[in-house]
């Protein structure tokens, strides 16, 4: 898929600077108009933007681009057809139960990777569950570090949930290493906690919860019980 400048006028949300979390800045710049890359015909919002970085939902004009990454990548269980794809899509509801979140890379738009907040329960749970993955050939230069810093503000400030947990197998160090550098405590092993490949697969609990990063919003979710 082939990537065009396409000049147009883009709000700029204000947030600001992160607390440290011994990870990223995750700087949001004052709001003004400006011009910016992107695919030709998709009108893109930043959710949050880092130093090299922007975090932006996941839209059908995405479909090309997003299979091609995956097809180029390894062992990922996401959609690798337009069909699949669109189921996907039809997941997410901008974040009343789900919400599907790309890191792009800021100097040129490309996808670097995929990051969701599935099953949001609210309630007294005000919980939600991650799934991520970096595409080839953007994994391993820290772009997937600098995208979960915004993914956490984004569900802690803006979707105000208390906690987000991510389940991860345990040869999968790669992952373990991101969510303990934004600092996810580990809360056990589930056996055949997760179907993939058709079969249960065991997994490590890992959460982290809106004090622990640091943001508490001013006022809770409206499903928040007040008792």
């Amino acid at each position: 898929m082939g990537w065009g400048l396409v000049v147009h006028q883009r709000i700029v949300l204000t947030l600001a600077e992160a607390p440290s979390r011994g990870s990223v800045p995750s700087v949001i710049e004052n709001s003004e108009i400006e011009e910016t890359k992107q695919t030709a015909g998709a009108p893109h919002v930043d959710l949050g933007r880092s130093p090299r970085v922007a975090l932006r939902r996941i839209t059908s004009y995405d479909q090309d681009e997003f299979l091609e990454r995956v097809r180029a990548s390894v062992n990922l269980n996401l959609p690798a057809t337009p069909e699949a794809f669109q189921a996907f899509l039809s997941r997410f509801d901008e974040g009343r139960s789900a919400e599907g979140l790309l890191v792009c890379l800021r100097d040129t738009g490309v996808i670097a990777g995929n990051v969701n907040i599935n099953s949001i329960i609210r309630g007294r749970f005000q919980n939600g569950s991650l799934g991520y993955a970096a595409f080839a050939p953007y994994a391993g230069h820290g772009y997937m570090s600098e995208g979960l810093g915004l993914v956490l503000r984004h569900a802690f400030e803006e979707l105000r949930l208390h906690r987000l947990e991510a389940q991860i197998r345990p040869d999968n160090q790669a992952s373990i290493k991101l969510v303990q550098r934004h600092g996810f405590r580990y809360e056990g092993y589930s056996p055949d906690l997760l179907f993939i490949d058709g079969t249960g697969q065991g997994h490590g609990r890992w959460a982290l919860t809106n004090d622990m990063f640091g943001i508490v919003p001013d006022a809770p979710h409206h499903t928040l019980p007040n008792h």
